[in-house]
């Protein structure tokens, strides 16, 4: 028994070392060789390397298929449409793929390439093949025209802007989020415009409208002003300017980061907000209502992601506080309201531009100090001397007075603009 286990044993060692033998020799059958790599491009007089698969199992190349051929066309106009045909001339069967329909209109951005070795000069040839020059071979009878005509148009319709704008809000409201959903219908609200159905027969619609004079002054004024909007007509501060168009209706939900701060009580930190903002927590902190609170609060946000716009697009801008992110949804329309004409080359506010921005954050300091509001911590978030503030505030109709040893700025009503001062003449 002894004799035949050292026996078996010896076995086994020398098949081990026969497998060890023999896998050294496959090691050494793997051996590198370096290759000289060569793209070639595709030239336009010529066509390059095509692609075709069968789905239907069909060998070319089994015994019964030695006789098989094939063909590329490509139209004389058109270059990118190609056909490929791959039969054999005593079968009643041949194979067709196209660039333009079945499988390759609906799209593929993959790219593939094809390698050619050759051992002796040691080169490598490396062609890339365009997804659009894989075919998808159908079999199909020769006597019922198996080369399909070219369509007359293609059958990929190309969608205009505004259809892939609705479907893609389709898209959206069927498998997005809550969330994704909220703020497409906040961008829709934003960017709709009129309704086609609402402007049928407006002059018929306009007739019996009463014509508001006054109002109509309050946007020449607006506009001649370069002033937020505004309403000559008003009987009380808080309806001198429309807060509701200098804030939009979309735009509240993205204001609420200085209430959310609020909540976190004495780990709340205000660092990177401007002076104005800062200095006034502790009076928004002592507002009871929750929806006073949550809409003050949206004003100092709108104030300093205005502040910070004017920051990042003036020059000589030396700030190193860190600045505030501004939502898309406001920088896109600060942009369009504040930024320069698309002939300008700037990439700076103009001093018009900038004179507006400031006007809306002045009159948005009015609002949250209930029109009677202390300058100084904006005029330094502003970077401007407290009289060119001052000019400002008298620009949109205000009135300052001392108080406290501080100039306050006041908003009197019905709203009445200083008149261009002349300097008179020396005789």
């Amino acid at each position: 028994m002894d004799s035949d286990e050292e026996h078996a044993k010896t076995l086994t060692l020398t098949e081990t070392k026969d497998k060890k033998h023999k896998k050294k020799k496959k090691k050494k059958k793997d051996e590198l060789v370096k290759a000289k790599i060569e793209v070639v491009r595709e030239e336009q007089d010529k066509i390059g390397p095509v692609v075709g698969y069968f789905p239907s199992g069909f060998d070319p190349i089994s015994d019964g298929a030695a006789a098989t051929g094939f063909h590329v066309y490509r139209n004389r106009r058109t270059k990118k449409r190609m056909q490929l045909v791959v039969g054999s001339p005593a079968s009643p069967v041949e194979y067709v793929g196209t660039s333009y329909a079945g499988e390759a209109a609906a799209g593929n951005s993959s790219m593939y390439a094809i390698g050619v070795f050759d051992k002796e000069k040691g080169t490598l040839k490396v062609v890339p093949v365009a997804a659009n020059k894989i075919f998808r071979l159908e079999p199909k009878v020769k006597a019922l025209d198996a080369v399909d005509k070219e369509p007359a148009t293609s059958t990929v319709e190309e969608l205009t802007p505004l259809d892939w704008a609705v479907k893609q809000r389709q898209i959206t409201n069927l498998f997005g989020t809550k969330k994704e959903i909220t703020r497409t219908k906040k961008r829709l609200a934003l960017t709709q415009d009129d309704d086609p159905e609402s402007q049928k027969n407006l002059d018929v619609k306009m007739e019996n409208v009463d014509v508001n004079k006054l109002a109509l002054e309050g946007t020449e004024s607006q506009v001649a002003r370069n002033i937020p909007p505004c309403n000559l007509s008003a009987t009380s501060p808080q309806e001198a300017y429309v807060l509701d168009q200098i804030i939009l209706k979309g735009e509240w939900g993205y204001l609420e980061d200085i209430y959310y701060i609020l909540l976190k009580e004495e780990e709340a930190d205000f660092s990177s907000y401007p002076t104005f903002v800062s200095n006034r927590i502790n009076k928004l902190k002592n507002i009871k209502d929750d929806s006073e609170k949550r809409k003050h609060s949206c004003i100092l946000s709108f104030i300093s992601h205005l502040v910070s716009f004017k920051e990042q697009n003036s020059f000589r801008d030396n700030s190193t506080k860190k600045r505030l992110k501004i939502p898309n949804i406001l920088r896109n329309r600060f942009s369009a309201m504040f930024g320069n004409t698309s002939g300008s080359n700037s990439k700076w506010l103009s001093s018009e531009k900038i004179s507006l921005l400031v006007c809306y954050i002045l009159v948005l300091t009015l609002f949250f100090d209930e029109f009677e509001t202390d300058y100084c911590d904006i005029a330094r978030d502003l970077k401007m001397s407290q009289l060119v503030v001052k000019q400002h505030y008298e620009h949109l109709g205000c009135k300052v007075k001392r108080k406290n040893n501080a100039n306050h700025a006041t908003l009197p009503v019905p709203l009445k603009f200083p008149g261009v001062r002349q300097k008179k003449r020396k005789r």
